[in-house]
């Protein structure tokens, strides 16, 4: 059987800083879930108990973990960019914005 995963030893600073998430409870609320999910590692508990406490699949659990090892107090704030990728180059838009701010006579165009 594989060694359970667990948060690795917290410093004293890092522990004041997660209690401190914690407690406080304001702020972005996947920082707090992920805080909590380090704390309740690191005070023992396993991933399925962590996973029903904090009501998430083990995976996501052990990822945070993981991340927590490999990055530290960082790895508690999202780090994703959602939204379609862009479809247009810079040096497009900067055409695009020149081309509707110009007037249509410039143009040679007819339009008001």
């Amino acid at each position: 059987m594989a060694e359970p995963v667990r948060v690795r030893r917290l410093s004293d600073q890092e522990g004041q800083q997660l209690l401190r998430i914690t407690r406080r409870g304001t702020g972005s609320p996947i920082r707090l879930r992920r805080a909590m999910v380090v704390l309740a590692s690191a005070g023992g508990n396993t991933v399925p108990a962590i996973a029903r406490l904090v009501q998430a699949d083990e995976d996501t659990i052990r990822q945070v973990i993981h991340r927590f090892n490999e990055m530290g107090m960082a790895s508690l704030d999202p780090q994703w960019a959602g939204g379609r990728p862009r479809q247009i180059s810079p040096d497009e838009e900067q055409f695009i914005v020149e081309t509707a701010n110009t007037r249509p006579e410039t143009l040679g165009r007819p339009f008001t």
